[in-house]
């Protein structure tokens, strides 16, 4: 029998997990100063909505029909007539295929988890970058020590693999609702440290006052990254939700979860900003600065800050929970994958799994360049590629179909919904597909 989580509550937190990650903390709320403050961040909700919400709800409804994840589920879908069984096979290569992209993003994203969960430990003991008077030096030297970042990846990977193997009740649901409460306690608390700066007034002008002006200057540019945003904030497009949704009861509503996911994401990403910016206007601090902004420009911050130490472990703890949520959530992904295709217990393909991220993911500290291209892939290919594969897949015939989505999803759902998916979504996604590739 298919394990279910034990609650709603896990299941938010889980699929919230795995949506909320790295690009709600350092680059949402920069592209959101600088191109139009609030008016982007509308600009961005409407997107979600246009976007977002259809391509996520689908996910988890193919998850839920098909009680799989996405590599069995696709076949499995567009079975179920005899018009539409040959294309089994290809829906097995395009489900197999869009199954290997959490692999991707586990094999440089481990690696960034293993430096901030390093910054965390060295703002807890004292030492390293919280003891060092450069923080430059300190993020170089980290770099440049390959052993160590080895060994931090280990450790994530290792624990990500524990979790899981505990079993999706009692390993997954129950670490993902410790680690996401205690993050969003964590950012309420950072963001009100921050709002009590001397800057914090200007840092909030800069990054929500509504300038309609310096969105304007660019519009197709800002809304291109409005939609953008909107599509990779969720991290749809690698199948990773419909193994959550393989986990849900039928009885649930999965229209209102997908929107209460959206908001919990949506909310993250909007109160770092309330973390970032007033911190950045205090200290003189551009917030273009990117991967320099968190681990060069706030440790200097936090070093000249009174108990500066406790909030650099805060900060860094909380950057570190958002990481590994979404470790945890693709390892959950890629096992309960696997195990679905194999038929294997878990405890056998956990450490198989556990084994193959860890030697894949040595290329990425060994050698430079490889983590800005593993991204650059996965972000401009095998997302938006996956998404639209996904979203035609759920509305047209030659895959699960409109109706048959519709009836998983509430059979009370209006059907221009279903068609504006059909038609327009994957116009939307072919556009960032090829802006992605053009830059």
């Amino acid at each position: 029998m298919r394990e279910h989580l034990k609650s709603r509550f896990g299941f938010l937190m889980l699929a919230a997990g795995c949506a909320v990650g790295l690009g709600n903390v350092w680059r949402f709320p920069y592209i959101v100063g600088e191109n139009g403050g609030a008016m982007f961040v509308l600009v961005y909700i409407v997107f979600l909505v246009l976007l977002g919400y259809p391509l996520l709800l689908a996910e988890l409804a193919i998850g839920r029909a098909a009680q799989s994840g996405i590599a069995s589920a696709l076949p499995t879908l567009s079975s179920g007539e005899n018009e539409v069984k040959k294309h089994r096979t290809f829906w097995r290569i395009i489900g197999g295929a869009i199954f290997a992209g959490n692999f991707l993003l586990m094999i440089y994203y481990t690696d960034i988890a293993g430096w901030l969960l390093k910054f965390a430990v060295d703002y807890f003991r004292g030492g390293g970058v919280a003891a060092l008077g450069d923080c430059s030096v300190a993020f170089n030297a980290l770099m440049a020590n390959k052993a160590l970042c080895a060994f931090n990846m280990l450790f994530v990977v290792l624990l990500a693999g524990l979790v899981c193997m505990a079993g999706v009740v009692k390993g997954v649901e129950r670490v993902t609702k410790i680690l996401m409460v205690s993050l969003l306690a964590i950012l309420v608390l950072l963001a009100a440290k921050a709002l009590m700066l001397p800057g914090a007034k200007e840092g909030l002008k800069f990054y929500l006052y509504p300038d309609a002006t310096k969105f304007m200057s660019h519009p197709l540019r800002n809304t291109m990254l409005a939609m953008g945003q909107a599509f990779f904030t969720l991290s749809v497009g690698v199948g990773c939700m419909t193994i959550f949704g393989s986990y849900v009861e039928r009885s649930k509503n999965l229209a209102i979860d997908t929107a209460v996911i959206i908001v919990i994401d949506t909310a993250v990403a909007i109160i770092s900003g309330l973390v970032i910016f007033p911190i950045c206007y205090t200290c003189n601090i551009a917030p273009s600065e990117g991967q320099g902004l968190i681990f060069v420009a706030l440790p200097e911050v936090f070093r000249n800050l009174n108990f500066g130490r406790l909030w650099g472990f805060l900060f860094f703890s909380f950057l570190a929970f958002a990481a590994f949520t979404t470790v945890v959530a693709v390892f959950e992904c890629i096992i309960g994958g696997l195990k679905d295709i194999l038929k294997l217990e878990r405890k056998i393909i956990a450490p198989i799994v556990t084994t193959a991220v860890a030697i894949a993911s040595l290329p990425c500290i060994l050698y430079d360049g490889v983590l800005a291209k593993e991204d650059f892939a996965m972000s401009n290919i095998w997302l938006p590629t996956g998404a639209l594969a996904i979203c035609l897949f759920s509305t047209w015939r030659f895959g699960w179909g409109a109706e048959k989505f519709r009836m998983e999803v509430s059979a009370r759902a209006p059907k221009w919904f279903f068609a504006y998916m059909k038609y327009v979504i994957p116009l939307l996604i072919i556009t960032i597909l090829v802006g992605g590739l053009s830059q």
